[in-house]
């Protein structure tokens, strides 16, 4: 028998699974209007590669990612583009959002835009890659971490073992448990083709043993397997229920004995792990063409009279989803999307469904109760005990509340997970992940001010230097000016008048005058035909002008010289 390791911590919470498990995976009704949010992932939002009025097919990109970090976006029905707007989604902010809105005739056809197929066990990594990328597939376990850049992971890191990280610790959710009684087979395909983008050496699938139905599903699609499916040896690995298991680095370490150093990434020692939708969502691309449009979310709740699970296309009303599931509008204590422990609460049944929707538990009011009243800290150290992080999670509150950033980051902040698991014992209900989530974004957003304000130092020191080096180009161009004159002056000062005049003559003759006014006509030609050019040279905006200028200058002192050459052939010739 494998052998199993643990964490430190952890908690038992009532499940609540057996509410969605009764009835099989069914698709939800095509809605009529879909909004569909430009950052439904982690990174850099998408930009709209379509207009409003604009029609569209199922499938068919309506925004694409911009830079490395981001996954573009597709039609989730047929339809027209009626909007491109801001709008409000589900997210903690319960702000709003640029969003593409698109409508469809209940009458007309549904139509597909899918990519061509592909094999994945032939194609290059290169072209499976590029596929992911323009596919939109994302994490689908709730992080939205775009799949493509876990795909090339390989090429920073040597990776030996793919996890599918099947373990749904958290309450009520069973969407992975349900997809993997529906589609085991799906499932691992996808983990071999992304074990084999990466380079991993084995599968193991982590899954708790709670999900027995799901468990004999993978063990029957294993055993099914044909010769050319095994490019990768497949383990099923069952741990014992405990919550928080499905967090990446503790199932790392129940599967492997691993640990993920602090703020590190489990591709610094070896593993990626993956969600079995995301590796259905991968095969889906890649094997059928089909970009991200849909995802399983749990519909559950004491409110809802016909609880389970659902595929639904994205953009899709939470309305029109509850709706279906019988919700109960008078029993409607409180609506969350996620778990009871990591979700957070909704304000509006109006919002979309997203990319990282996997649950969304209408609660009665006795089901789950307000939060009693936050009292005093009582320093019991229960919070200590249940950390699957090994935290001081009563240090971090008090740092938190004292807004001590730099204690709170030396007591290592960022590994905490966000499970929960310390409210959930605090004697004293203190929302102690929220003082964390929050601490967590100011720190983010004072290191984003000290960035701009850095990038603002350096622009404001390249515009100095800039500056700087003009002046100094400047200068030197008119001291180049300045000895050009210089030198023409002394030239006149010793030598004849301009070639175009005659040799002086003596300055009682009326020669030497009438040469001297020749020779002033044309330099006062050469002076305006001098002007006029460096006139034009500016006009047309051309900053090459210092030669020009320097003609000028040059000009202007052979006229004065000759004129004051004349100036005393008139004295000289009037006395």
């Amino acid at each position: 028998m494998t052998r199993s390791f643990d964490f430190p911590g952890g908690i038992f919470p009532p499940e609540r699974k057996i509410i969605s498990t009764r009835q099989l995976l069914r698709e939800a009704a095509l809605p009529t209007r879909v909004v569909l949010p430009l950052d439904q992932h982690i990174g850099q939002a998408a930009e709209p590669c379509v207009r409003v009025g604009q029609a569209v097919k199922t499938g068919e990109p309506v925004a694409i990612g911009q830079g490395m970090l981001t996954a573009d976006l597709h039609a989730s029905i047929t339809g027209t583009v009626t909007a491109i707007e801001a709008c409000p989604i589900p997210h903690p902010s319960q702000g709003r959002y640029l969003a593409v809105v698109i409508e469809r005739d209940p009458d007309a056809p549904e139509t597909w835009q899918r990519m061509p197929a592909l094999d994945w066990r032939s194609a290059d990594s290169d072209t499976l890659t590029e596929r992911l990328t323009r596919s939109g597939v994302v994490g689908l376990g709730g992080a939205g971490f775009p799949t493509q850049i876990k795909a090339r992971v390989h090429e920073r890191h040597r990776i030996d073992t793919l996890i599918v990280n099947a373990a749904e610790c958290e309450p009520y959710i069973t969407a992975d448990d349900l997809l993997l009684r529906t589609y085991p087979q799906e499932v691992l395909d996808g983990a071999r083709l992304l074990a084999r983008l990466a380079g991993a050496e084995r599968i193991l699938v982590g899954i708790e043993d709670n999900k027995p139905e799901a468990i004999a599903a993978l063990q029957a699609a294993l055993a099914d397997s044909s010769p050319e499916r095994d490019t990768c040896p497949i383990e099923i690995r069952v741990v014992t229920t405990r919550y928080p298991s499905g967090g990446e680095k503790q199932l790392i370490k129940r599967l492997l004995d691993r640990e993920v150093p602090s703020g590190g990434l489990p591709a610094d020692i070896g593993v990626l792990c993956h969600n079995p939708g995301t590796l259905r969502a991968t095969l889906q691309a890649v094997r059928d063409g089909q970009p991200l449009v849909s995802r399983i979310v749990t519909l559950t709740g004491e409110a809802l009279a016909h609880p389970g699970n659902v595929e639904a296309r994205l953009g899709t009303p939470i309305h029109s989803l509850l709706e279906e599931a019988g919700l109960k509008e008078r029993e409607l204590g409180q609506l969350l999307m996620g778990g009871p422990l990591m979700g957070f609460p909704l304000a509006s049944t109006a919002l979309p469904i997203v990319k990282t929707t996997n649950c969304l538990v209408a609660a009665t009011r006795t089901e789950l109760p307000p939060p009693p009243v936050e009292q005093p800290c009582i320093r019991c150290g229960a919070c200590e005990e249940v950390c699957p992080a090994s935290l001081l999670p009563q240090q971090l509150y008090w740092f938190a509340r004292g807004r001590e950033h730099d204690k709170a980051q030396l007591f290592n902040l960022f590994d905490c997970i966000e499970c929960g698991a310390c409210a959930y014992v605090c004697p004293s209900h203190i929302p102690l992940v929220q003082y964390y989530r929050a601490t967590k974004g100011e720190i983010r957003a004072h290191r984003l001010e000290a960035q701009r304000a850095e990038h603002a130092r350096h622009r404001f020191e390249f515009r100095q230097a800039r500056i700087e080096r003009e002046a100094a180009e400047k200068e030197a161009r008119r001291q180049a000016r300045a000895k050009a004159a210089s030198r023409v002056t002394a030239h006149n000062a010793e030598a004849e008048p301009s070639p175009r005049g005659k040799p002086a003559l003596g300055p009682d003759s009326k020669e030497q005058l009438k040469q001297l006014r020749i020779a002033q006509a044309a330099a006062k030609a050469s002076l305006r035909k001098a002007e006029k050019a460096l006139a034009r040279a500016g006009e047309s905006g051309n900053d090459d002008t210092a030669d020009l200028e320097v003609q000028v200058a040059t000009a202007q002192e052979n006229l004065q010289a000759i004129e004051t050459r004349l100036a005393s052939a008139k004295e000289a010739s009037s006395t």
